[in-house]
């Protein structure tokens, strides 16, 4: 079991955390592990089980799609040259 301490939390705040434990019927410490609970799960993204990319392809699916057509190719790649004399400056 892991022990948090929280430093510097004002008074203010500790008070309303008591009354909160209270009005709850629950210490202060475990209705400060209930919010805390309570702010993780919010944050957890929905697991769905489909990655970032069939996401975006779903919600986007209804719009329909564009063939496009691609020319041929009608030269080779060339790869970069790279020479000491090669001078790339204007």
């Amino acid at each position: 079991m892991a022990t948090l301490t929280i430093r510097n939390l004002d008074e203010s705040t500790k008070a309303q955390l008591r009354v909160q434990a209270a009005r709850h019927g629950r210490s202060m410490e475990e209705e400060a592990r209930t919010i805390i609970r309570s702010a993780i799960e919010d944050w957890k993204p929905a697991a769905t089980g489909k990655g970032l990319g069939s996401r975006i392809h779903d919600h986007f699916a209804q719009l329909g799609g564009v063939e496009l057509e691609l020319p041929e190719r009608s030269s080779l790649p060339t790869p970069a040259q790279f020479d000491s004399e090669t001078n790339l400056e204007p």
